[in-house]
Formats: C-alpha cells, structure tokens, sequence
C-alpha cells in the first residue's frame, strides 16, 4: 500500500544500511611456517594479494621468534632458521608492514576479507602475530575458506576439497608451488573461478 508508513520505513531502513555498508576487499593470504601452531613455532614468510586485482600484492619473510621446527615445513617451503635470522625482517616490522600495506587498499571507507585455502591454518598464525607485534588483527576474527566455498558450491565430500581436486574442475592458469605469493596468487585465482563459473551462474 503506498502510504503504508511500515513499507516506507522498510525501505528508508534498507537504504540506510546500503549506505552505511563498508566495502569489502576480498585479500588471499598465504604463509609458509616452521611447524603446526603459533606461538611454539614461527611465521617464516606471508604472501598476499588482492583477489580481483592480483597484481596488487605484498610478501615477506621474517625472522623466526625461536628455533622449533619440524623439518618436514622446511622441506615443503625450502626455508631455512639460519638464513631468515640474517635476513628476514623482524616480526613486528613485517606486521606493521603488512597492516599498513592493507590500510592503503580501503582507506577510511572499507574492510580487508581475508581468503586464505584451509584458511583456519594460515588465518590463525596471522592472527597469532598480528596481536603479539602490533596489538591487533585488522582482519578481525573470521576468514573466508576457499574449500568451504568450494564445497558449498558443489556439493562436494570435504575430501574433495583439496587443491589437486579444485583445479581438475576449475582449470586455473596458475599452479600452487609452496612460496607464498605464488600460493596466494594460485589461492586468489581459484577463488574467483569458484565465484564466477560456479555460483555466478546458479
């Protein structure tokens, strides 16, 4: 009805909230480690890039807090203690690094999303640093999991959800090869083939 004043509160209320939405930039993670969980083990490298603008990246390597490590973390990322205590940046500069480079992505206006393949890995020991060296995580307290989506949009069993299983689908131009913003950049790729072939057209 046209003067119905609950329609028109309706629909002031739904402009209101599209107005006062942030933008959100949807950011691939990926972070090669010395071992299984923060705190006992380090962060060793961080890659990122914006999803729909992968050219848009940042990456580095940091020093490493202690010396656990499994060995089989090295192997798979080909990172060494010794060379990143000589040559990585010291946590808190990498974090603020990092911070600073996602600040310039929204401004005053908009959100970072963090995207990361089995994301409660990679989001926790980021999380983990960005609290211990800066104070806070401007990621916020939940990620986005490629594999979630990618089960979700299929229907898949979660065993399906590997990478490998992916890209038989998907067929990305770029492939995963354990440095990190590689792996971010492969990461951003499928996620946007999950979005656009799989989704999109529902």
């Amino acid at each position: 009805m046209a003067g119905d004043p609950h329609a028109t509160l309706a629909r002031a209320g739904g402009a209101i909230d599209l107005m006062s939405r942030k933008t959100e930039v949807f950011v691939s993670v990926d972070v090669e480690t010395a071992g299984p969980i923060p705190g006992e083990y380090s962060l060793l490298s961080i890659g990122a890039c914006v999803v729909d603008d992968p050219a848009k990246t940042f990456s580095c390597e940091l020093k490493p807090i202690n010396r656990n490590a499994d060995p089989k973390a090295l192997e798979v990322s080909g990172l060494t203690l010794d060379e990143l205590a000589k040559n990585g940046l010291e946590p808190a500069e990498a974090m603020r690094a990092f911070a600073q480079w996602l600040d310039a992505l929204i401004g005053k206006d908009g959100s970072v999303v963090f995207v990361g393949l089995n994301a409660p890995f990679d989001w926790s020991f980021v999380n983990y640093y960005f609290h211990r060296f800066t104070g806070g995580n401007p990621f916020g307290f939940t990620a986005l999991d490629i594999k979630a989506l990618f089960m979700g949009a299929t229907g898949c069993a979660w065993v399906d959800t590997r990478s490998s299983k992916m890209a038989e689908r998907l067929s990305p131009r770029l492939k995963g090869d354990h440095q990190a913003l590689h792996d971010a950049q492969y990461q951003a790729e499928l996620f946007r083939l999950i979005r656009d072939k799989l989704i999109k057209k529902r």
